[in-house]
């Protein structure tokens, strides 16, 4: 990863322990991908895609996380909950950080 990507992600990992989330893990990584942070959201299990671009000119960070990329982050989110042998309420969001604007979108990808 380089170094923006690490410094998004740190930043998002912070930005979500201000909302109250509580960090589990960070680049998990399995088989099928990565998934970039996980928390839980008081009981619930809750799985972050971290994106960030420059600015919205080309649809911004959101429009980067493209149906492929979601399966991906779908089958890693399965082996992670097999890894824990545990099945909680999870939900998947995305942060997206789009120059100096973040964003959170909650329950954003499904299945």
């Amino acid at each position: 990863m380089n170094d923006k990507g690490l410094a998004a992600e740190q930043l998002a990992a912070q930005y979500l322990t201000e909302q109250g989330l509580r960090m589990v893990a960070s680049n998990w990584s399995c088989r099928h991908g990565e998934i970039d942070l996980i928390a839980l959201d008081g009981s619930q299990l809750v799985f972050i895609e971290v994106r960030q671009r420059r600015s919205k000119q080309f649809g911004g960070a959101a429009a980067s996380i493209t149906p492929a990329k979601q399966a991906k982050l779908w089958a890693s989110a399965q082996l992670y909950l097999q890894s824990i042998k545990s099945t909680p309420a999870c939900r998947f969001d995305a942060i997206c950080i789009d120059g100096q604007t973040i964003s959170w979108l909650k329950n954003c990808i499904s299945g």
